[in-house]
């Protein structure tokens, strides 16, 4: 396994337990009730029963062949497991209980889940199509526990991934369909329960590579359109620039998605940002963490890691650090190769320190600016034209474009202004620079 895959599989993990615990982690908190949220796909008939999801999803990728090209991979998903809680009668009886409480610890009934992985074994692009099996049998463990017991229960998975390649304009599109083909069921709970849940698919490709289908070259662009997906979202994975493995994710992802190196772990509930959750779990009373580490041992280390998280852990989720006396250059400072979606480019903007030249000179925040409003929309600049403005910021958006940011010298609430981050817009032709000791100024 290499590096790159290594790198792929880290967001894949986070891809895969998305959704699979939600603050505040309790077994009695609503969200709880419902968690398994993205990538499910249900036996035959259920989104149709209103009881779970579609079965099926489909992704379609191209690939640049350059020989005799070869596909791999693994298809991955998460299984459904039970965890019943049985109270110790004696004489070999037991009694299954909501919770079971001991001097040892704590348990509640709960859905865990378990990782399941299916290799695509090397397949030539030139054989296919190809059709794989998925079966995970049922199984049933026993845990004994101070006071009582813990079964753990599996229901039985079956499914099918077929693969197939087509000609497209000189380039190779593969389709994958993963299908759950599971018999219909009648009921809610053992429809999740013979779900493949945050199901994903990891491709790599040898004597190829992936063409991007958010970003395709020219050449591609139409062969890039003409892709369909189906409950999934191709990217490319691995670290930049490198195009051999490709992640359909259930959830929009873009090319190349990383994992934030300030990150202290996972935290599973979706879209909430580590440094707020943390704190949020740092709140909790002592009784709630105990009832949240009673549900699942993933939980318990989240309020462990949370607990022992250190100042400068801590810190470092707030965002990244820069030295304010750096010297600063003109924008943009994006290295190479980077768009702007990549956490790269937001560490290379510095709005109050970076600057852009206009006739020669540079503007940056406290330079003296003479504004011409010309093109903008905004009706009231007019009534700005030729008065003089403190420059605060400079900034440039997702299209290259740049844009001043200023108050006003004679307005008496600059400072406040300023202060609270509310600036006029400007384009660096609608402002000439104000040349102390010049005549044109006296």
């Amino acid at each position: 396994m290499t590096a790159d895959w290594d790198h792929a599989r880290a967001v894949a993990d986070a891809v895969l337990y998305e959704g699979y615990l939600l603050y505040p982690y309790r077994a009695t908190s609503s969200k709880n009730q419902s968690r398994w949220q993205f990538g499910v796909l249900s036996p035959i008939g259920a989104s149709e029963a209103g009881i779970g999801e579609e079965s099926t999803l489909s992704a379609q990728v191209l690939i640049a062949s350059r020989g005799i090209t070869m596909v791999t991979g693994v298809v991955r998903f998460l299984h459904l497991q039970h965890r019943g809680v049985e109270r110790d009668l004696g004489d070999g009886r037991f009694e299954p209980v909501d919770e079971l409480v001991s001097d040892a610890g704590c348990w509640l009934c709960w859905d865990e889940a378990v990782e399941c992985e299916v290799p695509i074994d090397p397949l030539p692009v030139m054989s296919l199509p190809a059709t794989l099996n998925i079966s995970v049998a049922p199984t049933t463990e026993v845990e004994l526990v101070p006071g009582g017991r813990l079964v753990r229960t599996r229901r039985p998975l079956r499914g099918r991934v077929d693969i197939s390649a087509d000609d497209d304009d000189g380039l190779l599109r593969l389709t994958i369909d993963v299908r759950n083909t599971a018999p219909p069921t009648g009921d809610k709970d053992e429809a999740i329960a013979r779900s493949m849940i945050g199901t994903h698919l990891l491709l790599e490709v040898a004597d190829g590579e992936f063409v991007s289908l958010l970003e395709p070259p020219d050449r591609a662009a139409d062969a890039a359109a003409r892709c369909r997906q189906h409950r999934c979202f191709p990217v490319l994975a691995g670290p930049s620039p490198h195009r051999d493995l490709m992640l359909a994710s259930p959830i929009i992802l873009y090319d190349h998605p990383e994992i934030a190196e300030q990150s202290q772990g996972a935290l599973y509930d979706s879209t909430e940002i580590d440094e707020i959750l943390t704190l949020r779990i740092m709140t909790m009373t002592d009784g709630e963490k105990a009832q949240a580490r009673a549900t699942d041992p993933r939980a318990a280390a989240i309020i462990d890691r949370c607990d022992s998280l250190s100042p400068e852990a801590m810190l470092d989720l707030h965002g990244v650090l820069r030295d304010p006396h750096a010297p600063a250059g003109l924008i943009p400072e994006i290295p190479d190769g980077v768009g702007w979606w990549d956490p790269t480019a937001d560490a290379a903007v510095r709005p109050h320190s970076d600057a852009v030249l206009v006739n020669e000179t540079r503007v940056a925040r406290g330079s003296r600016v003479r504004l011409h409003p010309s093109r903008r929309a905004d009706a009231q600049d007019v009534f700005y034209a030729n008065k003089i403005a403190r420059v605060t910021s400079v900034h440039e958006d997702v299209d290259g474009e740049q844009h001043i940011g200023v108050v006003l010298e004679e307005d008496p609430a600059a400072d406040l202004h300023d202060w609270y981050g509310r600036y006029l817009y400007f384009a660096p032709d609608e402002v000439e620079p104000v040349v102390e000791g010049s005549s044109q100024w006296k």
